[in-house]
């Protein structure tokens, strides 16, 4: 952004562009974190029923775990 742009967009909104891709950021890795969250919590039901091996619990975790870290380093 010019420093016009930059002086335009924070007296129409109140906040500076690099807070507001802050408050962005942090939102995105919250749902992210929640998108782990379930998708362990519902692998471990699976497997507490018995539709899914400590193999299947394991690795679903891992990779939801990778897609959180992948995300967290272009979002940094």
């Amino acid at each position: 952004m010019t420093a016009a742009q930059h002086a335009a967009f924070q007296a129409g909104s109140g906040i500076t562009p690099a807070t507001l891709l802050t408050a962005i950021a942090s939102i995105v890795l919250v749902l992210a974190f929640v998108w782990v969250i379930w998708v362990s919590i519902g692998t471990f039901r699976a497997w507490h029923e018995g539709q899914a091996t400590v193999f299947d619990l394991t690795w679903s975790t891992l990779r939801a775990s990778i897609v959180l870290m992948v995300l967290g380093f272009y979002l940094r």
